[in-house]
């Protein structure tokens, strides 16, 4: 079987499986399990392929077609740069949260500037994607990862160690095992509604770990929770930034403002739709 006629199955599969985003999965698969990029493949279409890598990877090609996420077959993906490993306990990092590390860093690096050392903490890290790229990305500053799931946490050391990212790792059911203060909590916690759920495309539904998606009947529950116990941690004057989904600016202005947040702010990805919440803990008020 020639690379284009293997191409040509890939594709034919997953339109008929209806994945939405087939043509990039494509050439995905084919470096992936085959080795050949794009530009390999225009120089020589017609190259035999030996039926042993073929056999690889209709395995995996059936399994794309049970919807299984590509990034947990693959078992990696891409975030901010950085190649981190990801399985079925965690969720997979997405590109709109480039967008809070992206102003976390911004933040943290003029606090840098102002002051010798900043604490960071990485709540609901799942992967530890955030926390562990804002550490990359600001070595000074002293990174925590916090999560309720010890498989999630397992993940995100070994992504931390993979990576040479120096953190500390807390298990902890939000803040029940957190001590000491920070400058900067950051978290991108479970926030879709779970009637919304079932409704949602089933790489999601049926394989990332609910536990992560859940923001109970509203979605806003961890945003509640968190908002509330964060200034018993954060020092005067420190961030707490959030993910948040589309529709959820106003709420999350409101949860952050009837807790006594100053500079509360709604800011967009780049798609124009709302998704970071900030807020800033009043420097004249201890925490």
């Amino acid at each position: 079987m020639t690379v284009k006629e293997v191409r040509e199955k890939i594709q034919k599969r997953l339109q008929k499986a209806e994945i939405e985003d087939f043509e990039y999965e494509v050439w995905m698969l084919l470096e992936w399990k085959l080795g050949i990029g794009r530009a390999e493949y225009f120089m020589d279409p017609d190259r035999e392929i030996p039926d042993k890598a073929w056999m690889s990877l209709n395995e995996v090609l059936r399994e794309r077609e049970r919807r299984v996420p590509l990034q947990y077959l693959m078992g990696s993906c891409e975030f901010m740069g950085y190649t981190f490993e990801v399985d079925e306990r965690v969720l997979i990092p997405r590109q709109d949260t480039e967008c809070l590390v992206e102003l976390a860093v911004k933040k943290i690096r003029q606090t840098l500037r102002e002051q010798a050392s900043c604490q960071v903490l990485d709540i609901c890290t799942g992967s530890g994607c955030i926390g562990i790229s804002v550490k990359l990305l600001c070595p000074e500053a002293e990174v925590t990862l916090s999560d309720v799931s010890e498989g999630a946490l397992d993940v995100a050391k070994k992504n931390a160690w993979n990576l040479g990212a120096s953190v500390r790792t807390i298990e902890s059911d939000l803040f029940e095992n957190i001590q000491g203060s920070y400058d900067y909590i950051l978290s991108n916690p479970p926030y879709i509604p779970s009637r919304v759920i079932e409704g949602l495309m089933p790489e999601v539904r049926e394989f990332e770990p609910r536990i992560a998606l859940d923001g109970t009947e509203d979605g806003l529950y961890f945003y509640r929770a968190i908002a509330e116990d964060a200034v018993g941690y954060l020092r005067p004057g420190g961030w707490l930034i959030f993910e948040i989904g589309q529709e959820q600016g106003e709420d999350l202005l409101s949860i952050l403002r009837e807790q006594g947040f100053e500079n509360t702010e709604i800011k967009k990805d780049l798609a124009g739709l709302d998704r970071i919440a900030v807020g800033r803990w009043p420097e004249n008020v201890e925490p």
